[in-house]
């Protein structure tokens, strides 16, 4: 198994228990245009343990989202390896990676992507229990905390825009993931709220003691988490 270069050598001779809980290695990744292939990714190598909060940040267009997407087996690379808790993501059938990414990934997009036709109640229990980990002692724990427990019985079109991403959030958290992958989850709320909103999946992370990575383009609240990634011309690198 070829481990990604920056990871620390202590952990490249450390039991399994010590490796990254997600390995990147030499991803690559282009798209067809009129004028040819455009190479977005070339080459990215990157680590992330248990616990560990990152930031990925970089220009607009630089694959930041293309990333987040192939990690959470939503694409296909060109080349290159994904590891996820000893378990290689890439060539994997579409069905064992959506059995993947319900049952040990939360996916928090900037759309929220609820269902209109659910309750916020049954939109917070929706992955937890298509995975089988429905946990309702939890998920009434994470209501309460993100500040939903009197909006239960609302439909997403009932809620303002910081609501619905605290409902997006639940629901991603509410199956207990290993990693929980974030594409600008603050994007579409203001100042204010988008600090609530980070603060909440902070301190959540933190209760479960899963990974997160979260796309921003905000330094501002890429300070706010343990590392800052930067993805320039197609690779990443401390920022």
């Amino acid at each position: 198994m070829r481990l990604p270069d920056n990871l620390p050598a202590a952990a490249k001779s450390a039991p399994n228990d010590a490796l990254p809980l997600l390995r990147v290695t030499g991803l690559t990744k282009s798209y067809a245009t009129p004028q040819g292939r455009l190479a977005v990714l070339k080459g990215v190598d990157l680590s992330l343990f248990a616990g560990e909060t990152v930031a990925l940040m970089g220009e607009s267009g630089s694959g930041k989202s293309t990333l987040l997407h192939l990690i959470a087996g939503l694409d296909d690379a060109d080349s290159g390896e994904i590891w996820f808790d000893e378990t290689r993501l890439t060539g994997l059938s579409d069905g064992a990676r959506a059995a993947l990414r319900r049952e040990k990934l939360g996916v928090v997009f900037q759309q929220f992507n609820l269902v209109p036709s659910l309750s916020v109640a049954d939109n917070l229990a929706f992955q937890a229990r298509l995975a089988g980990r429905y946990d309702s002692e939890w998920t009434r724990s994470l209501a309460e905390r993100l500040k939903l427990d009197a909006l239960l019985g609302r439909f997403p079109e009932q809620l303002s825009g910081g609501q619905q991403q605290r409902v997006a959030i639940g629901r991603a958290l509410a199956a207990k993931p290993r990693l929980l992958l974030a594409d600008e989850p603050t994007g579409n709320l203001d100042e204010t709220s988008g600090d609530d909103v980070l603060s909440l999946a902070l301190e959540l992370v933190a209760a479960t003691g899963c990974a997160f990575l979260m796309v921003t383009h905000s330094a501002r609240l890429a300070a706010r988490l343990s590392q800052r990634l930067v993805l320039h011309a197609g690779a990443v690198e401390a920022a």
